[in-house]
Order: structure tokens, then C-alpha cells, then sequence
């Protein structure tokens, strides 16, 4: 499952230029890291988000979005996006949001 290049770009429009932001190949996708810490990717079955466990249940009432799944357990503090609501700007922005507030509050990786 190889990831989208349009939807690789549009999260990296999305999270804009920040200090500390790097990319890295994960889970057969792309991921989008802040100061070590990953915010999200995208990958063949949707884009990925992190907005916390505090802030899971916001993110999972949004349209599209449900629990991330990885080897058949979910992961917690870990959305997903739907393919097919990936355009949804709104919806992306929000889960942006809350993933880079949770990250921004964890200590860096070295």
C-alpha cells in the first residue's frame, strides 16, 4: 500500500512550515513528525492523526473519522481519516489542530 502523493502534499500544505517538522516512511506510508513526535501520515487506507487521548472522542465525532486500527488492535490517542472525506478541508483542519497541539506538548525526540 503505497501512500498518495496529492494527499502526502496536501497534509504537508496543511501543517505548513514549521520548525522541527520532518517526514519519515512508516507503516507504508509517509509520516509527518514534529520534533520527533509523529502528528499523522498518510498511507494507502486513509490519512492518520494523533490528536491525544484526551482529545480522541472531539476527533472521532468528526465526519469520516474513526479509531485507527493497526494489526487488529486500535491505537489509542489515534484517529483516521477516510479516503473518501480526505477533501473534506474542515474536517482536516480540525484533526491538524488537535494533533499538533498534542504534539506540540510532548518533550522532543532525540
Amino acid at each position: 500500500m503505497a501512500c498518495s502523493r496529492t494527499q502526502a502534499d496536501t497534509m504537508r500544505a496543511d501543517l505548513g512550515p514549521l520548525p522541527g517538522l520532518s517526514e519519515k516512511k512508516m507503516f507504508g506510508g509517509l509520516c509527518f513528525l514534529l520534533h520527533g513526535n509523529m502528528i499523522g501520515g498518510v498511507g494507502g487506507q486513509g490519512a492518520l492523526y494523533r490528536p491525544g487521548k484526551d482529545r480522541e472522542a472531539e476527533a472521532l465525532a468528526l465526519p469520516g473519522v474513526g479509531p485507527m486500527i493497526m494489526g487488529g488492535r486500535r491505537m489509542g490517542g489515534f484517529v483516521r481519516l477516510d479516503d473518501d472525506r480526505f477533501d473534506d478541508t474542515a474536517t482536516r483542519t480540525r484533526l491538524t489542530e488537535l494533533a499538533l497541539a498534542h504534539v506540540a506538548a510532548l518533550p522532543p525526540k532525540e
